[in-house]
């Protein structure tokens, strides 16, 4: 008699189970910044699986994702540098504190195969940056953070004036990388985040903007004021500070 009741019983704690998940279950909206999508890639699909909330992802330069967000956007979660976080926080469009995940600076790239030209110092990358036909860069206008420090970095050489016609200039974003218009021969050489140069198997990173030179990146994940799910971003936001998550930044050119 008790087996009897087994069966039914079960199944009807199974369906309550899954009555609380289906409950529980969030649609999560993201804007995330470009330079980590190689890494969000790979961590929201498991972060999906493993919590069962879905995470609508959209990408951008950082500069151009809060333009979006002030045009009424939604968002549960801003993934961005944290410059652009801090910003968000004083305005109260993010609340509580951020929480620092990944960081990364400018790379140097060329097409796979090409010539290596040194890069290691100041005055060497300019020798590079002269001899090349063309250099690509993220338009500034497209809201990215590397773009303006690159220019910056031209007078600080002493080249901005040679280095105008030869700029090429990609529109950011997903749909407008750098490493493309490298791959594709527009440019001999790409400057870029590090992390979006590696997520193309078409160019090769030859190093990093020397020290001197260089501008570190710091990402960060902040949960939005308006947010609609804000356990379940918050919940986002704890996994990718998470020691796995870091091991996989470690791989595209992210760490802490």
């Amino acid at each position: 008699m008790t087996q009897g009741y087994l069966a039914p019983a079960l199944t009807i704690v199974m369906a309550l189970f899954t009555m609380t998940g289906m409950a529980t279950a969030a649609e999560v909206d993201a804007l995330i910044s470009t330079a980590i999508k190689a890494a969000t890639d790979e961590l929201v699909p498991l972060f999906e699986r493993a919590n069962g909330h879905t995470i609508r992802a959209s990408y951008g330069p950082s500069g151009a994702l809060i333009p979006r967000f002030d045009r009424g956007e939604p968002a549960d979660v801003f993934l961005a540098d944290s410059t652009a976080i801090d910003g968000l926080i004083k305005q109260g469009k993010i609340v509580g504190a951020r929480t620092d995940f990944a960081r990364t600076g400018i790379g140097i790239a060329v097409r796979k195969g090409a010539p290596k030209p040194d890069v290691s110092t100041p005055e060497a990358l300019k020798r590079a940056l002269l001899a090349a036909k063309a250099v690509a860069y993220a338009a500034p206008s497209g809201g990215s953070i590397t773009g303006p420090h690159i220019e910056r970095m031209f007078r600080e050489l002493g080249i901005a004036a040679q280095m105008t016609p030869k700029a090429k200039l990609a529109a950011g974003g997903p749909n407008g990388r750098v490493s493309v218009l490298v791959a594709d021969g527009e440019a001999e050489i790409g400057l870029q985040q590090v992390s979006e140069l590696m997520s193309n198997p078409d160019v090769e990173v030859i190093g990093m903007l020397p020290a001197e030179l260089q501008q570190i990146t710091i990402y960060s994940g902040g949960i939005t004021a308006k947010a609609t799910q804000p356990d379940a971003a918050r919940a986002l936001i704890r996994f990718l500070a998470t020691p796995e998550a870091v091991a996989i930044y470690k791989t595209k050119g992210l760490s802490l």
